[in-house]
This record gives structure tokens, sequence and C-alpha cells, in this order.
């Protein structure tokens, strides 16, 4: 693929724990545990704040579209500054020495004061809602010719055990944040670039080391897209297919933004029940679904089951959204019958909505109607975005097993930051 004529622009963020012998804000050891061997446990409800400019982060917003009970494991080597009920110590001298040593590597000209940042993030990774992040060196050069923008330190976050439970044995570990400039155009170069400082972080001898110790997010676009952020690439041997992917999904969702328009599509505003076609039905969601919504996608049939990325298709898109409201996913006819949905289901819901040939219908299961409702807004409002000006929405996604991705939440923007208050 010629990457130059789709105008692939790419940049990176490195995240790596220093090996210090103390936490970022406390004097705790920067020691992992086994879950299993926590002492003790308490649970948080986080809310979004304002930052000082008195606006709300639009990540932030979509995290609080459902009320989560976020539950902490705690150990006898964590202490009250991770459980966010002590103000923190002040910042680890030998963390920002390491920091200042790696700035030097990369000829980076270091602030004249380092001043530490609150970062708004309530997905239950930080007990406070909040990162502390401080802004350490500008301007480092790489040897592709592009440039380091910032070199930051921040704290790690909580590991996630599972669901909603997270261990608070990793949250506070220093952690150095190294962030390039747009300079890289092919998928090998993004590669290339995070061996590189890869390297130079390991020959410091002041790195941790070992899956988990390191992280990739890669920020992509293409001509006709938008920036995405890929979080969470681990492995160094998947950046490049990570690249190669997400420029197959702009790709592929800019090509289905070509055909809706040849078809006029729409969008209706709200969904309708139909829990009374599926009161005998065989299938094992809906059985178990208090209400059943379905919503008609006009022009739509054939391309929500369209894959965009390996195992992946504009369906999972919508699904991504709809899950945010606490469902599990959604159907759609593109792909009915099947999951023990009939084709005399799928029939007669076609027909109560009123859909054509060209039309495809998406259903949704859930405990309770306003959970429906919500699920359903959720498509309705990322199918609008299909044949919009901008197919392809500024958005935060993680990265799944073999390097396609899933959405997270909107790419976060200035709304986060403000001052460390403690």
């Amino acid at each position: 693929m010629d990457y130059n004529a789709i105008g692939l622009t790419a940049g990176i963020e490195i995240h790596q724990q220093l090996n210090t012998g103390e936490k970022l804000f406390c004097h705790c050891p920067t020691l992992l545990r086994d879950s299993s061997e926590h002492s003790g446990e308490f649970f948080r409800y986080l809310r979004v704040t304002e930052s000082e400019m008195g606006e709300i982060d639009r990540a932030a917003q979509e995290e609080m579209k459902r009320e989560r009970k976020f539950r902490y494991y705690t150990y006898d080597t964590t202490c009250l500054v991770e459980n966010d009920e002590e103000p923190p110590a002040p910042l680890n001298d030998e963390a920002l020495s390491v920091c200042l040593t790696i700035a030097r590597m990369f000829s980076m000209t270091p602030v004249r004061q380092v001043h530490t940042m609150r970062k708004l993030v309530i997905d239950g990774s930080n007990t406070s809602g909040f990162q502390r992040t401080a802004l350490v060196a500008l301007n480092g050069a790489l040897p592709n010719g592009g440039e380091i923008e910032t070199i930051c330190l921040e704290e790690e976050a909580a590991q996630r055990v599972k669901d909603d439970h997270f261990s608070l044995d990793r949250l506070g570990i220093p952690l150095i944040e190294i962030t390039t400039s747009p300079c890289m155009h092919t998928p090998d170069e993004v590669q290339q670039v995070a061996e590189y400082i890869g390297m130079v972080l390991r020959s410091t001898g002041k790195v941790k080391r070992g899956i988990g110790t390191i992280r990739q997010d890669v920020n992509i676009s293409i001509r006709g897209g938008s920036r995405v952020e890929i979080k969470g690439v681990q492995e160094l041997d998947l950046i490049a297919e990570v690249v190669r992917r997400e420029v197959q999904r702009q790709e592929s969702l800019l090509a289905i933004r070509q055909q809706l328009l040849m078809r006029k599509p729409s969008v209706p505003d709200a969904s309708q029940d139909v829990s009374d076609l599926f009161t005998l039905t065989k299938s094992t969601v809906l059985k178990k679904a208090k209400h059943i919504h379905a919503l008609r996608l006009e022009g739509f049939a054939g391309l929500v089951g369209c894959e965009i990325q390996p195992e992946r298709r504009l369906g999972s898109e919508l699904s991504d959204y709809a899950k945010k409201c606490g469902v599990g996913g959604i159907f759609h006819t593109d792909e009915l019958p099947a999951y023990g949905v009939t084709a005399e289901e799928v029939g007669a819901v076609r027909a109560r909505m009123h859909a054509g040939d060209q039309d495809c219908v998406v259903i949704v299961a859930a405990l309770n109607d306003a959970q429906a409702t919500c699920a359903l807004q959720q498509v309705i409002s990322r199918a609008r975005v299909a044949y919009s000006e901008k197919p392809v929405p500024e958005e935060t996604r993680k990265m799944l097993e073999a390097g396609s991705s899933a959405y997270m939440r909107p790419l976060p923007g200035a709304a986060r930051m403000y001052p460390e208050t403690d």
C-alpha cells in the first residue's frame, strides 16, 4: 500500500515504569503483588468534575453514562495515599532525576519549574478520579528527523483485576511518558521509532522490564479520516500491524460513507419496544431480557455487517457504543437469523419497523426500558456519524489481541487538566 498517497500520519506515546525504590507520591515500594494476597478492600463511585475553565471533558462525560461501583484491593505494601485518604508526599526525587537523564539523552530542554497537574480519569483506574502528571522536558530529536515533543513524569494507574475490580499495588509507580510529534508515515517507521525509544530507556538501567511495564499508545490518521488513539500496545512486534489495521478501518469507514450517501440514509430519533414479538423466543439472550427495543437504519442493509478490520464490522462499532449503557451488545438483521433468533422473528420485527430491502434493523436486549433506550440512542448517534462529513470519529480505542481495536471513549481534550490542589 502507498501510505504517502493516503496521507498516513502517526505519532506515539510511550509509557515506561521506572525502577525506583519508592512510588511517586508516597514511600511504598514499587512491588507488584498477586491479587489473592490482598489484605483489604473498599469501593468508590467516581464522579465527573469541571476543569478550572468550567468545562467538562467529553471523555469523562462518556464514562458517566452508567453508574459504576469500583472495588479496590489493598495490601500491606500500599498506604492511604493510594486509597486517596491522605495527601500525596513530595514528588520522588529519584524518579525526577531519571526523567532528566533520559531527557538529556534525547537532547531535550528541561522546563524551569516542574508543576504537578491533575488529569481527570474516571474509568476506575485511579481511586481519586484523576492521575497526577508533570511536564519535565521539551523538544527532543529522533533519528528519523522527527521530534520528541514532551517528557512527562506521572503516576501509574491501578491494575484491573477483572471487570470493575482494581489492585492498588501498581497505582503510583513512577511512569515516564514520552510523546513524539506526528512525524511517522508508514507502519514500519512507527515500529522502528518505538524500538529506538525503548532501547534508549533500557540503556539507563533505571526502567522496569517485562510485559506490562511498558505500553505504547499509537495516534493514527489518514487523509479524510481523523486522529484516533490506540491504547495499550504492549508488544513491539504488533505496532506495525496495529497501524495497518487502523488504516484499513478508516479507509473502510470512508468507503461505507460513499455507499450510504448513494442510498440517502436516515436514522430516526427514537427506538421502539418490540418485546411482544419475542415472548416465545429460543434466543438465550432475548429470553433473559425484560425489554427488547429495535431501531430501523434506513439505507444500511449489508453495510452494518461489512468488515472494516479482521473480525470487526460496522456492527461491532455500533455495539461498542451501545455497551456504554450496560447492555451486552446488539443484534442486527445483517447477521440474523442466528443466535437462536428465527427467520420468522426477523420477519416480524422487520414488518413492525417497516424496514425495506435496503434497511437494517438493530435490536438490543436490556434489563429495563431506560437501559434499552440509552443503548439505542448511542447507536443512533454513531450511525449518523457513518454518513456525516467526518465518518471516522475522533476516539480513544483499546487494542484487541491480534491488532484490531475497539471503541473506549471520545478523545479527551484540555478540559481534563487542572492544577494539583494538594
